[in-house]
This record gives C-alpha cells, sequence and structure tokens, in this order.
C-alpha cells in the first residue's frame, strides 16, 4: 500500500507528479529512516508492490555491504596487496596493488580484449583467472581511476572465495538478506520467478556504437555482448554476479541500507560505525578515465558528487544502468532504494536523484 508519513508528504507529491507527466512511468521508491519506513510507494502500469525486477550495478553496491562484513571480521585488510589473498593475482606487474587501490577502482582492470561472454559471464573462476594473468590497463598507483563495470564484482567474489571459501552471494543471504527480510537478491531463486519483470528498454535507450577496442568498450563488455540484457536472462540472474546481476525491489534496496547504519525494524545493525567510516571514505574523485566525466569512489560504493547528487558527504551507495539507486546516508540515518521499470536517465536530472534530493529538503525542512 502506498504511503509517506507526513514529514514526506512533499516525496509522494513528486512522485505523483512524475507518474501524471509520464503515463507510461513506472516505478517504486522505498525510505527508511533511523531504521523505520517513512516511504514506500509504487505507480505505473509496470511496476507492483511485489514485484523485483534487475537492479544493475546496485549489485556492486549491495556486495559491497557484504564485504564489510569481512573487513569487519578482520578477515581482510583493505591495505593489505590483493596477492596477499590471491596469489596468482600478481601476475604482469601486479604485485603491489592494494585492495584499497583495486576496490576503488584504481586497478587498471576494467575487462580484457573480447570481452567475456554471456555464457562465461558466471563462470567464476576462468573470469578470475583471465583478469590474474593479464597487466593492468594504466599505472596502479599513478592516481588515474576508471569505472571496471563487470569486474569490480569478480573482485569482490574472488577476495571472498580465497578468504573463507564461500561465494560472497552466500554471505550476503547468511548475513544481510534474510536477517533484514530485504528482497533484493543476488541470485534470484526459481521459486521467485514469478515476481520477477524483465527490465524494459525504450529503442531510443539502447547504446549507439562504441568502440569495442577502447577503455570504455573494454569495460562495457561491448565486443561479447550487450550489458542491458543481463538482468533478463534467466541463467544470469539465478547465479547473481555481484557486477550487475542483482534483481531486487525498492524497498530491498532500502532494506540492506539502513540495516548497514541504523538496523530495521528493531534489528540491528550490521554494520559498525568504524567498518563504515572505513569502508564508505572517499578514495578518488576527479576524471573517471572511462566515463571521461566526473566521479567519486569510496571502496566500491559511489560517493555523492555534483553528477551524482544522492546524498551528503557521508551518504554511501551506488546506481544502476537503469538509474535504479540505493544508497545509505549516515548523516540523516536514511535508507533509500529507487527502481524504476523503464530503462531512464540517470544522473543528477534523473527521478531517482530528484526523489533523494526532495527526502533531504523534507527532512531538513523538520
Amino acid at each position: 500500500m502506498n504511503f509517506a508519513a507526513e514529514q514526506f508528504a512533499s516525496v509522494r507529491e513528486l512522485f505523483d507528479s512524475m507518474l501524471d507527466a509520464d503515463p507510461g512511468y513506472s516505478a517504486q521508491l522505498a525510505v527508511y529512516r533511523h531504521g523505520e519506513k517513512v516511504v514506500e510507494l509504487v505507480g505505473g502500469p509496470d511496476s507492483a508492490a511485489d514485484s523485483v525486477t534487475g537492479v544493475f550495478s546496485c549489485s556492486k553496491g549491495v556486495a559491497a555491504l557484504a564485504f564489510s562484513l569481512l573487513v569487519q571480521d578482520g578477515l581482510i585488510d583493505v591495505d593489505d596487496t590483493v596477492a596477499t589473498y590471491w596469489p596468482e593475482f600478481a601476475r604482469q606487474g601486479k604485485g603491489a596493488i592494494t585492495v584499497r587501490q583495486l576496490l576503488s577502482h584504481q586497478g587498471g582492470l576494467v575487462g580484457v580484449q573480447g570481452g567475456f561472454a554471456m555464457e562465461d559471464y558466471n563462470d567464476l573462476p576462468a573470469v578470475a583467472q583471465r583478469l590474474a594473468d593479464m597487466a593492468p590497463l594504466w599505472r596502479p598507483g599513478s592516481g588515474t581511476f576508471g569505472y571496471h563495470a563487470l569486474t569490480m564484482g569478480v573482485f569482490l567474489e574472488e577476495l571472498c572465495h580465497r578468504v573463507i571459501g564461500e561465494r560472497l552471494q552466500d554471505v550476503y543471504d547468511r548475513r544481510i538478506r534474510l536477517p533484514y527480510a530485504a528482497d533484493m537478491f543476488l541470485g534470484l531463486p526459481e521459486s521467485l520467478e514469478p515476481r520477477f519483470r524483465p527490465v524494459r528498454f525504450a529503442e531510443q535507450a539502447m547504446p549507439g556504437f562504441l568502440d569495442p577496442g577502447s577503455l570504455a568498450g573494454v569495460s562495457g563488455n561491448v565486443q561479447a555482448g550487450n550489458l542491458l540484457e543481463l538482468p533478463n536472462l534467466r541463467s544470469v540472474r539465478a547465479a547473481g554476479s555481484c557486477s550487475g546481476a542483482g534483481v531486487g525491489s525498492a524497498d530491498g534496496l532500502a532494506r540492506v541500507y539502513a540495516g548497514a547504519i541504523t538496523g530495521v525494524e528493531g534489528v540491528p545493525a550490521y554494520l559498525s560505525p568504524e567498518t563504515v567510516a572505513t569502508m564508505s571514505q572517499e578514495q578518488v574523485w576527479g576524471l573517471d578515465r572511462v566515463f571521461c566525466d566526473t566521479g567519486a569512489f569510496a571502496l566500491t560504493f559511489m560517493k555523492a558528487h555534483p553528477r551524482m547528487d544522492f546524498g551528503s558527504a557521508q551518504a554511501f551507495g551506488h546506481d544502476g544502468a537503469n538509474a535504479a539507486l540505493g544508497f545509505a546516508d549516515p548523516l540523516y540515518g536514511v535508507g533509500f532504494g529507487y527502481v524504476p521499470a523503464w530503462n531512464e536517465e540517470g544522473g543528477t536530472a534523473g527521478r531517482g536523484m530528484q526523489l533523494s534530493a526532495a527526502v533531504r529538503r523534507a527532512i531538513l525542512a523538520a
């Protein structure tokens, strides 16, 4: 049932105005504050209260929440070299790359020439081996960073497997998704397939030509397949790659982020303030070598900045290729989730960002 607490009536008004302006617009929005749900809105012909859909790179943020538990438990020190945990990674001059550098998009391993075939996308050991065998595409430690669209999830998954012998998806299920009853999946069970709605794309939203040999082309895997189709493939969403195959709802995204910083509905937060500070501290800011535009990253998490103005300086989260958005904002005690049914414009001008700004305004106005 749609609702917004009185303090957030302006958020509901904005969401309703978006629906009125575009009869085809369909989306879910959920907001938690200090662990209690204050907004849950669903509208449009292609979204329902119980539907789940692909959230693309929001998966990276969710996976990073689970990875944060490994750091919190003392199993991984982000200032160690990656090779400390994954010895083969040291090949081709990568021995000095630290976990901190790798997870903040500084490693120069955005992908491989030729790309990963869609049928290979779920073969984590094979993909990890190809990345261990390659030389960086720029000199690590030079201050250069660029978005690792497909490979970031591989790094998170492989490091988890190396230190505890488990899939990161299983850690996420056991320690986050199930305890917090979150409709956000890194691997959608077969039993929940009836709830899945494919991500929909307007023809003009499909990508145009991109040089497959460029950094952007390698990061986007354009030689081997269309990244926008990933969550719409049953085999991919079932395996739940941490790079971009996650499936969920806005409420699921909001719950996992709220659970990290404030807890949810009486269940305590699963991350300590110290862990949040470590994982969410900004590591890079400036020109993203892949996007050729401004970017800012913590350890896997995106940080807010003028082009992606989703929260305060303390906020951390991740968006998706379809403009889905999930984040936590410790300053305001907020967990936020937005999931559109159709691929739409992202960035500060996008609907998700506008709604997040409306949430902040409502809090500051109180």
